[in-house]
């Protein structure tokens, strides 16, 4: 498959290029230069043809973070196969990326110069002026008004083999052609979402005096069902959420996992923007990585960082995995126990990540873990590992603790086996009557998993009060391997659906 870079300066419609491109608006976009840091990657088809497009950062220079994201974006301009060098139409032809065009040029790949924001007929003739690049695929196009963007495809599709051809030629190409025709703009969208409520906006979390929807007991029952439903079969595909706040190290985590350096680190606070993800394939399993925006209070939200996190929200209800990361090198905050919250409230599988542990007191080992586990009660599920994502300490282990958390998310326990443990549980200890009436339990069994849900069926389902919930759980756990996964209940009558 054919691999093809935006490449360009902060700022020409790298992003917005992209998400035409791959039909949907997948990077943010918006006038800040600098919105696009990581490489962002998607497969898409281009008349008819199945390719890889890499969305990269602006190419500008400055601080150690605008330095990072310019090296990121030149190594995938390196190993792309068609590179397409994005400039602003409507200013002069800038000496800056006439030399970076000639840089580009001379590894001899197939490429072309984009020159966008050329809205109407009158700005056509400016095209002329980019002449000087000495290149003859010169394509004036704008993105946000979808002008002219035909040639520019007929152009990619002729580098691109037959063999990627993924329709037959008779089908319609009216998809390929009309590249996603948005009803509104970058600028009305993103205006829309930040007319929303704050209240309804799902951030919920950065309350300071109190955290809405935190689970203090990990067994959720009754109606409070709102488990994100997974295809079953698909066990063998984990999707991972690394999530926690600024500057904890969770891009350097992912680079370590991925064994090369997928996402940019820096010492700037908020570096990641958009969620990058990058699937591996360990063993027979394939896993899916997503490094998302680090997490601020509420009062401390800048810019475009309320859309980066509103992604991240999205990224959280479609895994099924996290790792929480916390910086074991300070103290912890409350907002770590609030983006763990976040975990527990999607009812995850999750480990919790100590990182920094080759610059933290590690002579005080058992006082952060149980400083830990106080905090973060809820997830008294997680195990911990302690790890260094900078020198690769103990990140080899991280790998085969997600497999077999996966292993207890995914399974199924005979309803057999669950009837002993309650028979047991009820031996021992009897439910309590209420108002004098006799509370039965008459069987329980798994109905789901991803995680494991169990039914409860009884004669008075209201009647299971929470400290004998509390009591069965650490019974199922005691029985079966639940490590890392949360363990879900539901209390109903027989024939109750």
């Amino acid at each position: 498959m054919k691999k093809i870079a935006i490449i360009g300066r902060p700022n020409v419609g790298k992003s917005s290029l992209f998400n035409r491109l791959v039909k949907n608006r997948d990077a943010i976009t918006s006038d800040l230069a600098g919105t696009t840091r990581d490489v962002k990657r998607r497969t898409t088809v281009i008349m008819n043809k199945e390719v890889q497009l890499l969305d990269t950062g602006g190419l500008d220079k400055g601080c150690e973070l605008f330095d990072k994201i310019k090296e990121m974006s030149l190594k995938a301009a390196y190993k792309a196969d068609i590179i397409l060098y994005m400039v602003d139409g409507k200013g002069l032809p800038e000496e800056e990326d006439k030399k970076l065009f000639y840089e580009l040029q001379a590894m001899g790949k197939d490429m072309a110069l984009v020159v966008n924001k050329i809205d109407n007929d009158k700005m056509k003739e400016k095209l002329w002026e980019y002449y000087e690049f000495g290149t003859d695929a010169i394509f004036g196009i704008s993105v946000s008004h979808n002008r002219n963007t035909v040639e520019l495809l007929d152009w990619i599709a002729s580098k691109v083999p037959d063999s990627d051809i993924v329709k037959d030629d008779d089908e319609e190409e009216e998809d390929d052609i009309n590249i996603i025709e948005p009803e509104t703009n970058d600028e009305d969208f993103f205006a829309n979402v930040a007319e929303k409520d704050e209240d309804d906006d799902g951030f919920t979390y950065w309350d300071e005096d109190e955290m809405d929807g935190v689970i203090i007991d990990d067994t959720i029952f009754g109606n409070n069902d709102r488990i994100k439903e997974f295809d079953e079969e698909d066990v063998d595909h984990i999707k991972i959420a690394i999530i926690g706040r600024t500057n904890v190290g969770k891009s350097s985590l992912l680079n370590a996992l991925l064994g090369e350096e997928r996402s940019v680190v820096s010492s700037v606070a908020g570096t990641t923007i958009d969620p990058i993800d990058e699937t591996v394939q360990y063993k027979d399993k394939q896993i899916t990585f997503v490094d998302t925006a680090g997490l601020r209070r509420r009062g401390r939200i800048l810019g475009i960082e309320k859309y980066a996190l509103m992604r991240t929200t999205e990224m959280l209800e479609n895994s099924n995995m996290a790792l929480i990361v916390l910086d074991a090198s300070e103290p912890f905050m409350d907002l770590d126990e609030k983006i763990a919250g976040l975990v527990d409230s999607n009812r995850l599988a999750s480990i919790i990540v100590l990182n920094k542990w080759d610059i933290s007191k590690r002579e005080e080992h058992d006082k952060i873990i149980k400083e830990v586990r106080d905090r973060f009660k809820f997830l008294a599920y997680a195990p911990i590992i302690t790890l260094s994502a900078k020198s690769h300490l103990r990140v080899d282990k991280l790998h085969d603790m997600i497999l077999e958390i996966n292993a207890n998310y995914s399974q199924r326990i005979p309803t057999s086996k669950i009837n002993e443990v309650i028979e047991k549980a009820l031996r021992r200890h009897t439910l309590p009557s209420v108002s004098g009436q006799v509370i039965r339990i008459y069987y329980g069994t798994q109905y789901e998993t991803r995680p494991p849900k169990i039914a409860i069926v009884m004669n008075k389902p209201s009647g299971l009060h929470f400290t004998y919930r509390r009591y069965l759980t650490n019974k199922m756990r005691e029985a079966f391997n639940f490590t890392g996964t949360p363990l879900l209940f539901k209390a109903k009558k027989k024939g109750e659906k």
